[in-house]
């Protein structure tokens, strides 16, 4: 730091998330230099860094400099062709849109892009493990049907207590957890919640008729969508499992079989 306050008058600082080295070099003593960057407004305090940012800190006209033409499409992130995730969210909207207050809320993995077309599925999604909690607090404010969408992975994380919160005090809730039998997001490690989800709710107080496996595939469609049904008009604290392997592992385990 010493060497660029030396160097430099004045300084543009790009750096991703929280703008470490431009409070550090803000700080600098000595030499009056001027630093430019997230704190100064420069670049906003929020989102990520792209051409465009970059270009107009830097002055640039970003409409002449880094214009995308109309044929490069803008394409943001979905979920796998194949992924069990769009079965459910097919058939949760299906439901949810008999109702008029109804609200779904969501965790953090890849069924997070539920929130985007062409699903639109999730209303809100704050952090690991508030998907259930969340739910709960609606349901206790008059909102029915009120639904949580958290993973496998999720729910071993940081998940389980919402649900015994919600067992604890038999909040009117539906808790579906899509188990692609991984950690999809990260990478496919092994989930700590492989083959035991169902004896984790039980556990926690969950009555056991209202913990229901269902395989997401087209064929089960009409199942599925009864199920979630069922659950949602139950008073109680109801668990679905909807339950099949993530589409990326299962193609990576049959490329080793083949190989």
């Amino acid at each position: 730091m010493e060497k660029i306050a030396s160097e430099c008058d004045e300084l543009l600082v790009l750096e991703e998330g929280y703008p470490f080295v431009e409070a550090k070099l803000k700080g600098f003593p000595g030499k009056g230099l001027v630093v430019h960057g997230r704190l100064d407004g420069t670049l906003r305090r929020d989102g990520e860094l792209n051409p465009d940012v970059v270009g107009r800190a830097l002055g640039k006209n970003t409409e002449q400099h880094y214009h995308i033409p109309e044929i490069v499409e803008q394409r943001p992130p979905a979920l796998c062709k194949g992924c069990g995730h769009r079965d459910v969210y097919d058939a949760l909207n299906e439901i949810v849109g008999e109702y008029e207050n109804a609200k779904v809320f969501a965790d953090i993995g890849c069924y997070t892009l539920g929130a985007l077309p062409p699903f639109r599925a999730i209303d809100s999604c704050i952090d690991m493990g508030a998907s259930i909690t969340m739910a709960k607090g609606a349901s206790d404010a008059g909102v029915h049907p009120a639904v949580a969408m958290i993973g496998d992975s999720t729910f071993t994380h940081s998940g389980m207590t919402g649900l015994l919160d919600c067992v604890n005090e038999n909040a009117n809730v539906t808790i579906i957890i899509s188990d692609n039998e991984t950690t999809a997001m990260t990478g496919g490690q092994d989930s700590a919640a492989t083959g035991r989800i169902e004896s984790i709710c039980k556990g926690i107080g969950v009555n056991p008729e209202h913990i229901r496996v269902v395989v997401p595939l087209k064929k089960n469609y009409e199942e599925m969508k009864k199920m979630i049904k069922e659950e949602v008009e139950y008073k109680g604290v109801s668990v679905i499992i909807p339950r099949r392997e993530c589409i990326q592992t299962l193609t990576r385990k049959n490329k080793k079989k083949e190989a």
